[in-house]
């Protein structure tokens, strides 16, 4: 694919899932409030629940801030090969 090998993708690829998943672990505790909290429990459910996770919402901040970092990745690429 233009003239990249595969196995080069395929790496930058995997690099990118990684960090997403460690993003969206960071993410996903910011702003959620519980049923508890926010007065609106739901019954037969935990009280600790979140009350409005905004799942895909976060999702997206996750996948733009990883193409972020992983732009910054790949800027010091050639710095970090030689440590």
């Amino acid at each position: 694919m233009f003239g990249i090998p595969w196995n080069t993708i395929l790496a930058w690829g995997a690099i990118y899932v990684v960090v997403w998943w460690i993003t969206i672990f960071a993410i996903l505790p910011i702003g959620v409030r519980s049923q508890d909290e926010a007065g609106e429990i739901v019954p037969g459910s935990d009280p600790g629940a979140p009350a409005l996770p905004r799942l895909a919402w976060k999702a997206l901040i996750t996948t733009v801030v990883s193409a972020v970092i992983l732009a910054i990745i790949y800027l010091f690429q050639g710095y970090l090969d030689e440590l």
